[in-house]
């Protein structure tokens, strides 16, 4: 069974992650039973069906938008984007927005071309969960998780940039 890093420790992954073959389309593929995340398309063409299932998740490309999942992200057990190449970058917005635009609390996952050098800046803007690429030592990748101890900015983890947080002696002394 694949492992993932969630909630800053290595757990077995129960999610399965539905992929379309060149063959699929998003209205007619047939959905596995059981913890599965579907693509955001699959999702929107078939949620009557879908809907009325109580383990689905979904998965956004990185050119689609955090609104694409519509007014109720909650529903969602799991929200997954994918990173297609570690240089784009996309995917840190839509997870920025999922959590305080559209105000998602479940679990947020990044899957794809997922490096220990990204771990620390994905937990940042709201992602819990994490699938690191499979050549990758999964042990190593948690690490990345503490490289820093201090955050400058704020974020969806610590709203108050370090500014506002740092006590400062007076000038006039």
């Amino acid at each position: 069974m694949r492992q993932i890093i969630k909630n800053r420790h290595i757990v077995n992954d129960d999610w399965e992650v539905l992929h379309l073959s060149e063959e699929d389309t998003p209205d007619s593929v047939q959905v596995p039973d059981g913890k599965i995340v579907v693509p955001l398309q699959v999702w929107l063409h078939q949620k009557i069906n879908l809907g009325m299932r109580s383990q689905i998740g979904v998965w956004l490309s990185s050119h689609e938008q955090a609104k694409d999942i519509g007014a109720e992200p909650n529903r969602f057990a799991l929200i997954a984007i994918d990173f297609p190449k570690f240089a784009d970058g996309r995917g840190y917005s839509i997870a920025y927005n999922l959590r305080t635009r559209l105000g998602y609390t479940g679990e947020l996952r990044a899957m794809g071309d997922v490096l220990r050098d990204q771990l620390f800046y994905m937990q940042r803007v709201g992602f819990n969960s994490f699938a690191v690429r499979a050549d990758k030592n999964i042990h190593d990748a948690i690490k990345g998780l503490t490289d820093f101890t201090e955050k400058y900015q704020g974020s969806v983890d610590e709203t108050t940039p370090l500014f506002g947080r740092a006590q400062r002696e007076s000038l006039s002394q």
